[in-house]
């Protein structure tokens, strides 16, 4: 029989409902798709030729460093000094993974042991409770009192807090709710958990999708790599388009990137070459179209916001960052005769051929989440079906 580790994951509930509305499509049915995290426009051209170039080089074509192309370590860390505005965080402090989620996977498997509780402030990204529990940990989800779907404040995480809590996992912007914690909340987090020594596994993903003025509070900020227990994941799907070229990273302290670089070497030796070409240039190269694929989310998330305001019985506070939005249904399932949130999403697909992705599947039921990564068409007739729907 397999193993109890696999039979107790659960499949990715985004993309078990974005496979569903691929399926439709394929099946002739016109069906708008709000359910995936990614982004609609291509991956730009200056990073696609790049990988070009590369693949005729020949030791592209080779093994390289289980951590990462020395150019793009590199280009990293320069990337996110640059950000940061200091020169702390250098090339050997970052490892190249297969993608964020690999890097998650790493990063748990670095901090979490049998018996651990790690706290996740719902509502949370669906991977995260199924990899802390596949390394023996528990998932202790925790809400911000203060406004639902934000980020919990100190006194909420103190609330929940054991002798066996070992970490926390912070996503800011967050998937799902696109909400942003300020400086002082994420200062506030981060000097509790350092006090309490505590590792922080901090998604910095959707970063570079933040809609507020000046530089978004980040964790990285704060402690990287200063505090030894601080490991930051982020990659370049979401901000340049590159879901399918697989490249992400951690940014942590040495001896932990050297560790997770021993456990990539058996696991995946290398992340593709040319992948981290690509990815190397789009860090370095012109930031252009970066720029106008959020100037083109800040459109669409005024309109989606809008819409979603007008329909009796959903409440929505505009996000101020990443790509979702992530309203309060619950009056509105009432209104039409839904038993639930997932009631309602399953109602959508199949009546108003719109798929979004109930809160249930992110701890937090009542909800709904709808990405507005898609194309402008679409986002105009998705939102049009759902206002018929529930109007």
């Amino acid at each position: 029989m397999i193993s109890s580790r696999i039979r107790t994951i659960q499949p990715s509930a985004t993309l078990t409902v974005d496979a569903r509305a691929k399926a439709m499509r394929e099946a002739g049915i016109d069906v708008v798709s709000f359910a995936a995290g990614e982004p609609d426009f291509d991956t730009p051209t200056n990073v696609v030729e790049a990988a070009i170039r590369a693949a005729s080089e020949s030791r592209i074509q080779k093994y390289s460093p289980a951590a990462g192309l020395p150019e793009l370590r590199s280009a990293v860390a320069a990337d996110s000094n640059a950000t940061v505005g200091n020169h702390l965080i250098g090339a050997d402090n970052v490892l190249i993974a297969n993608g964020a989620k690999q890097a998650i996977f790493s990063a748990l498997a670095g901090i979490v042991e049998t018996g651990d509780e790690v706290l996740l402030p719902a509502p949370y990204w669906t991977t995260y409770p199924e990899l802390i529990g596949f390394f023996g940990g528990s998932a202790v989800p925790v809400s911000s009192s203060a406004t639902p779907g934000n980020l919990p404040s100190v006194a909420d995480l103190e609330g929940v807090v054991t002798d066996r809590t070992k970490a926390i996992v912070w996503c800011s912007p967050s998937n799902p709710s696109g909400a942003v914690a300020d400086a002082e909340h994420t200062r506030e987090v981060f000097d509790w958990a350092k006090e309490r020594e505590m590792w922080i596994l901090s998604d910095e993903i959707y970063r570079k999708l933040y809609y507020g003025t000046g530089t978004i509070p980040t964790m990285r900020a704060l402690g990287c790599p200063g505090y030894s227990r601080l490991v930051v994941v982020d990659g370049v799907s979401k901000t340049y388009s590159m879901t399918g070229w697989r490249v992400g990273w951690l940014l942590a302290d040495e001896e932990f990137i050297r560790g997770a670089a021993r456990l990539q070497s058996h696991m995946a030796s290398n992340v593709s070459n040319v992948a981290q070409a690509a990815a190397t240039a789009a860090l370095q190269g012109p930031q252009d179209a970066a720029k106008d694929m959020l100037e083109s989310f800040r459109h669409r998330r005024a309109l989606i916001t809008e819409v979603l305001q007008s329909i009796p019985g959903i409440r929505l506070t505009e996000p101020d960052g990443a790509f979702y939005v992530f309203p309060d249904v619950r009056d509105a399932a009432q209104r039409c005769g839904a038993a639930s949130t997932q009631d309602l999403a399953m109602r959508l697909v199949d009546e108003a051929r719109v798929a979004v992705v109930p809160g249930e599947a992110f701890g937090f039921s009542g909800h709904l989440r709808l990405s507005y990564a898609l194309a402008d068409n679409q986002l105009d007739a998705g939102l049009r079906r759902i206002v018929k729907a529930l109007t």
